[in-house]
């Protein structure tokens, strides 16, 4: 069979070169139709305008499949593994159209990259355009990327608990940020759990945003006997997990109206506390249903109207018992962590009152 000729998808007055535009990304589902490459692209200029919204002028990794996605393909979890179908591309590859834009930031390790900063719709659909299902924004903007404008909650479910549990801790969620005047906006994750994004003035660290989270995440844990903070696997049990450090530096969650790699082009989809009250099944919000549900506006446009202060959940931090916790494995040794070692494996007697090994 003849390869396909390139497409042109155009959107805002710049045409975009999609190749191979008949690759089949997604296959189908009972549910859903498969979905080509050029439907990808088609549908990334379709969300143009609120995708901006949420990714515009912030550095951004993008999550590429190239051969699209199948069930049972696998990301690769960093540089060194090559065994993975998808992976991040941090860095902006070599080729990128002159009016693709970079931002500078720095990783944990101290090392730094050119990394994506879209400024217009066309940036996106480009990003399509090279395998890019999902956009993993920072919580910066290109103006001041050591500070994060966004304070990030990642609902994640465990094993055991259920897009239920998640919907129920979300409305709990936003109990307790109207308690503290603060407005959270929800969005699905594209698959089990929900991210509940808070506008803030970009005036703390990331390191305090991260106690802000912790902070918050332990009194939900005085509310709902379903949520835990607690780092390691084994103690979390069936319970939805606060995972705190999404909001270290480098660390992303799916963007807003980003697809994800899963059966049925699934989206990460903006909702309101009402629409999100009553949604049962997440998958109904996907590549081909999204762009008919934005007809009636974007959930999330008014979220730049206000940047709250983070002292009420800084305060939780300060005065909720538990101090510090663990942060990734690949991150320094921080300063009052708890030991990294998983607590069933762990011997008193080798480890020092401050969390140092012995021996």
């Amino acid at each position: 069979m003849a390869k396909a000729a390139a497409a042109t998808v155009t959107v805002e007055g710049r045409g975009v070169r999609v190749s191979s535009p008949d690759r089949v990304i997604y296959e189908a589902t009972t549910l859903t139709p498969a979905v080509t490459k050029l439907q990808v692209c088609e549908y990334f200029a379709a969300v143009g305008e609120p995708l901006m919204r949420a990714v515009g002028d912030r550095p951004t990794a993008m999550e590429r499949w190239p051969s699209g996605y199948r069930e049972g393909m696998r990301l690769a979890t960093g540089p060194t593994d090559k065994g993975g179908d998808g992976f991040y591309q941090k860095r902006l590859p070599r080729g990128a159209p002159d009016y693709i834009e970079t931002v500078s930031i720095t990783f944990p390790s101290g090392r730094t990259a050119d990394e994506l900063c879209p400024n217009e719709p066309a940036a996106l659909v480009w990003a399509a355009q090279m395998g890019t299902l999902t956009l993993h924004p920072w919580p910066v903007r290109r103006t001041d990327v050591d500070h994060p404008d966004e304070l990030r909650i990642d609902l994640d479910p465990q094993p055991g608990t259920t897009f239920t549990d998640a919907r129920r801790v979300a409305l709990v969620t936003n109990e307790l940020l109207l308690e503290l005047g603060l407005r959270g906006y929800p969005k699905t994750s594209g698959n089990r759990g929900i991210h509940i994004y808070v506008r803030i003035k970009p005036e703390w660290t990331f390191e305090e945003v991260r106690h802000a989270a912790i902070g918050l995440g332990r009194e939900l844990e005085r509310r709902d006997g379903g949520v835990t903070t607690n780092w390691w696997k084994e103690e979390r049990g069936s319970r939805l997990f606060i995972d705190y450090n999404q909001n270290n530096r480098d660390r992303t969650i799916a963007s807003a109206w980003s697809l994800r790699a899963r059966p049925g082009a699934p989206v990460s989809t903006p909702m309101t506390w009402e629409r999100l009250a009553d949604l049962e099944d997440p998958k109904l919000f996907n590549l081909h249903s999204v762009p008919d549900y934005l007809s009636d506006g974007d959930p999330w446009e008014s979220m730049d109207d206000v940047s709250h202060s983070l002292e009420p959940l800084l305060n939780l931090w300060e005065t909720l018992p538990g101090g510090e916790l663990n942060f990734p494995p690949d991150y320094p040794k921080m300063p009052g962590e708890p030991p990294r070692v998983q607590p069933s494996k762990k011997v008193e007697a080798h480890w020092d009152a401050a969390g140092n090994r012995l021996t």
